[in-house]
């Protein structure tokens, strides 16, 4: 494998943590990204290059030989300056999945995180056990864990270890979960997002089949249904007893759960305290234990190392609360599920919702609009507000006929407060001139880094009124 690389697009989500990783594992790291070029996340490029990293203006100035590998998403044309820089070089171009499954399938003992939804807790709450059992895991992860945030790791979405576990999310959505052989394969959850149902089905069971061991969710209909196929699958469930490990006597807080863990081989209940509020989050949980007690760490140790799992950014992240109570949220909610998740978890709990929600692109919103409205028509309470800008577009060739109007014209015509602004900052003002007292303000979307700043900008104003 090479040793030098050029990342078209560094500061991506998926990305950045990639590059961390071979660049934690001693290989020469540079890249190029439009947000640095455009003056945006500007403490993140600074970071990274404070690390190491050399970063350079996506105009073919960057790539410099034919043994440097080029990873670049596969969405990216062969147009843009620094791919046909790289070609004309004669590199050898990765998409990060391919460059990312290499890693994985290398590895002695391999955790692919699989599911629509919770890959970014799941995958951070099995990174944090293990490392915190001194089983020194390398992690891939989507979102930054807070655990492994520190002054030389501000942006942890990637660790690097000594030991030969290799812990990733795995994503469905452009197929590349079928490069992936796991030791593990998790899987927390099955439903529409990018692909039909038939897909997801032959996807997820044909990456289930690869491993050595299986989790999988009783409470989701799609995998319960792998268990015909895999039936010494390890399960987990918040409903039904028969499961491997169940979740029992749950008490929700407002930002945090507790729970007890029966685990059926031993007999042996465990109490959580988790700081990390949800039921979808005792799931997670849940898929966690499942997961690290194959690898040897014992019911007691995994329960104990979750009391001390301090969460991921962007997933049900409160920014602050201001004097007159009033809560900022930053979540990564961008699908139906994640939607209805955070939703449910709020309104355990008294206060007007004040939500945001900046969907992930257009063609999202035009495959899945339907599911997105019913989320909110099932999700919000009378008296919350929903606000929406138009959806994440940083330029390219797209069908833009679905339109955020287009969701907010049925969820108000469903009797709820329901309004599309052309920009985010519209929002934003409206928002301020909304808030009261007791409310939570919920900023939801994905594929945006600047949707945190976003969020503590309006705590900071909120702070200031």
């Amino acid at each position: 494998m090479s040793k030098r690389y050029f990342f078209c697009g560094i500061g991506g989500s998926g990305m950045l943590p990639l590059a961390m990783i071979v660049k934690g594992q001693g290989a020469d790291v540079s890249g190029s990204d439009r947000a640095r070029d455009q003056g945006r996340s500007e403490d993140k490029f600074a970071y990274l290059e404070s690390q190491g990293f050399r970063l350079f203006p996506q105009d073919g100035s960057g790539p410099d030989g034919a043994d440097q590998a080029l990873v670049a998403s596969a969405a990216v044309e062969d147009s843009v300056p620094d791919v046909a820089a790289a070609l004309a070089n004669g590199a050898v171009r990765l998409s990060r999945a391919e460059l990312l499954s290499s890693l994985f399938n290398a590895a002695g003992r391999s955790i692919g995180v699989a599911g629509t939804s919770g890959k970014s807790t799941t995958t951070g709450m099995i990174g944090w056990v293990l490392a915190d059992c001194g089983q020194d895991p390398t992690i891939m992860n989507g979102a930054v864990m807070k655990n492994f945030v520190a002054p030389d790791a501000l942006f942890a979405s990637a660790r690097v270890g000594a030991g030969d576990i290799f812990v990733s999310e795995v994503d469905e959505s452009d197929g590349s979960i079928a490069g992936y052989t796991p030791h593990i394969a998790v899987i927390n959850n099955i439903s529409l997002d990018h692909k039909t149902m038939d897909e997801l089905r032959a996807l997820f069971s044909g990456f289930a089949a690869r491993a050595k061991h299986v989790v999988l969710n009783l409470d989701n209909e799609e995998t319960r249904l792998l268990t015909r196929q895999f039936s010494e699958a390890v399960t987990y469930s918040v409903q039904d007893n028969l499961a491997d490990f169940v979740a029992k006597d749950i008490l929700p807080g407002p930002t945090s759960i507790e729970f007890d863990v029966f685990e059926a081989a031993s007999g042996n209940t465990v109490r959580v305290h988790l700081k990390t509020p949800g039921l979808h989050n005792v799931s997670n949980a849940l898929a966690a234990i499942a997961t690290v007690t194959r690898l040897g760490v014992s019911l007691e140790d995994a329960c104990a190392s979750l009391d001390r799992f301090t969460g991921i950014r962007r997933r049900f992240d409160i920014v602050g609360t201001t004097p007159d109570n009033i809560t900022v949220i930053d979540d990564f909610g961008h699908n139906p599920d994640k939607i209805a998740a955070t939703l449910k978890t709020l309104h355990d709990f008294s206060g007007r919702l004040l939500i945001m929600f900046q969907p992930h692109g257009f063609g999202p919103l035009r495959k899945m609009k339907s599911e997105f409205v019913e989320c909110f028509v099932e999700g919000l309470k009378e008296g919350d507000v929903l606000l929406m800008p138009q959806p994440v577009y940083f330029g390219g060739t797209v069908d833009r006929s679905v339109t955020s109007e287009d969701l907010t014209r049925e969820i108000e015509a469903a009797g709820f407060y329901a309004r599309t602004f052309e920009t985010r900052a519209d929002c934003g003002e409206k928002l301020l001139e909304f808030a009261q007292a007791g409310d939570r303000i919920v900023i939801m979307g994905a594929r945006d880094d600047t949707l945190s700043e976003f969020a503590a900008d309006i705590l900071e104003r909120l702070q200031h009124a």
